[in-house]
């Protein structure tokens, strides 16, 4: 996944910085943004390859933001790959009913996330192409 972007969304500073490593790590352009106010305009503005969004942010929720992304045309098939620190079902449901592509559960493996994420970027890549 050489050279693709990906915002990430994520408030916890400890969390940002560990999964930006291993994005940058693994050839990935990350850009971080804490502030779900925020979020929505960088996306629009940055037009990133994949979204990797935290649920519970201050400003906006992640979830507010997701439902914003896919109700605008331009970036309705986005990867979004939803981060919680609550993992319950009714999140997990409440980010598949928003439009999220994909969902992890914090803590989780670093790995998970670069797989799942090149995961989802590749699964859009193909659908845009078929």
């Amino acid at each position: 996944m050489s050279g693709k972007h990906v915002l990430l969304v994520e408030d916890e500073p400890h969390i940002a910085e560990a999964i930006r490593f291993i994005l940058t790590r693994a050839g990935w352009k990350v850009s971080l943004e804490a502030d779900g106010a925020q979020a929505y305009a960088r996306i629009g503005s940055e037009r990133p390859d994949a979204v990797i969004l935290d649920l519970m942010l201050p400003g906006s929720s992640g979830l507010e933001i997701l439902t914003s992304l896919r109700g605008d045309a331009t970036l309705a098939k986005l990867p979004v790959l939803m981060l919680s620190a609550r993992g319950q079902g009714r999140d997990r449901d409440a980010a598949a009913r928003a439009g999220a592509t994909a969902f992890l559960a914090k803590p989780f493996a670093n790995g998970d996330v670069l797989s799942m994420l090149e995961e989802i970027v590749t699964r859009a890549e193909a659908q845009r192409s078929a």
